[in-house]
């Protein structure tokens, strides 16, 4: 059984690598050939002495795909709570515990065929990678093509990961209009991200900012609140967001307006939007503005089962809406396999975990 720490996973877990994986789970899931547990979130009412209101958080979800012949079990423990910016924007926060980060964030992978474990993976890599290649998919189903300014709220390590891959998929995008409630933070994040891209990457002072004159806006941030004012967006704009009530949290990305002015919504997954009660999402379904069948799944998109944009005016928006299982199982299987390659990691003995059993 191999051990794969973030730094290893870094060395081989390209952007490429992780939207192609990716692609071939959701495919699979529309077609039944793979498989998702909803994720979980569970507080306990033990708080950190340092940050009164934070308390102990257990996350997990699991899921695997024909393909990478992997079931994943991913969980995290982590100390979970809000807090309020000098501007008095409210966004989540995880606290580490230890000096140096957090203790358990872990990828356990199962052969689906010896039954035995495969490997453990440091998850932070591939959460962020994931979660941008994913939104970055939607987009690319989605949005127009003839777009070459586009605007980001988030100056984070989940706004690192969704402006590259962003740019992979639109390479035509000019600009990026960045916008964070901190100045220091989406300067420096526009000027390190303009040395990387080769791009125009402008920090703006205003959330306004980053949505006039932006035909494609991500959110990837941490907000408890609506980035924006649905009637800023442009007509056949596309809008995608990561953030959405999970069901031990109302914190959300988007308002009322801008999900009521959408012609088509795709989502990760339906079955996560009344698991966690998604209320955002399910909004223009409970004030008649569509039908809950008029709203996809991404994997059915891909699949070609459903459309995706189908006309320039449309205005759509991709709703990124929980972390799923099959994910991890789809990217980890494939970081193991170049790890492999690349002698990378530290092996465990796999018999450690065996467990005898009579004839």
């Amino acid at each position: 059984m191999r051990v794969l720490s973030n730094a290893d996973i870094e060395q081989v877990l390209t952007p490429a690598e992780c939207l192609s994986a990716l692609e071939t789970a959701y495919v699979e899931l529309a077609q039944g050939k793979g498989a998702n547990r909803p994720r979980n979130h569970t507080y306990f009412p033990v708080e950190d002495a340092r940050h009164p209101g934070f308390r102990f958080r257990f996350k997990s979800q699991e899921g695997g795909t024909v393909s990478s012949g992997v079931w994943a079990l991913r969980i995290t423990s982590d100390i979970a709570g809000v807090e309020t910016l000098a501007n008095g924007v409210q966004r989540r926060r995880l606290i580490p515990a230890a000096p140096g980060g957090r203790y358990v964030g872990l990828v356990t992978l199962y052969s689906m065929t010896t039954l035995e474990p495969l490997a453990i993976l440091h998850d932070s890599v591939v959460q962020k990678m994931r979660v941008g290649a994913t939104s970055a998919l939607g987009i690319r189903e989605l949005a127009a093509t003839d777009v070459t300014v586009a605007g980001m709220f988030g100056s984070g390590w989940q706004a690192e990961a969704h402006l590259e891959c962003l740019l992979m998929v639109r390479p035509e995008i000019e600009e990026v209009r960045v916008y964070s409630p901190t100045p220091g933070n989406r300067e420096k994040f526009a000027a390190t991200w303009s040395e990387r891209t080769g791009k125009r990457i402008v920090a703006v002072d205003s959330p306004r900012g980053a949505v006039e004159g932006c035909r494609i806006v991500t959110c990837a941030t941490a907000a408890m609140d609506p980035c924006f004012e649905g009637a800023w967006l442009e007509p056949g704009s596309h809008v995608t967001a990561i953030t959405s009530p999970d069901g031990t949290a109302t914190r959300r990305e988007l308002d009322d307006a801008t999900f009521d002015r959408a012609d088509r919504i795709v989502v990760l997954s339906r079955e996560q939007v009344h698991h966690d009660k998604q209320y955002d999402i399910l909004g223009p379904v409970d004030r008649g503005r569509m039908s809950w069948d008029d709203i996809n799944e991404l994997g059915d998109v891909l699949a070609g089962t459903v459309p995706g944009r189908t006309r320039r005016d449309e205005t759509t928006i991709f709703a990124n809406n929980t972390g799923m299982g099959l994910q991890f199982a789809a990217v980890c299987a494939r970081a193991l396999a170049l790890a492999e390659e690349r002698g990378l990691g530290h092996e465990v003995p796999t018999d450690w975990f065996l467990e005898e059993t009579s004839p």
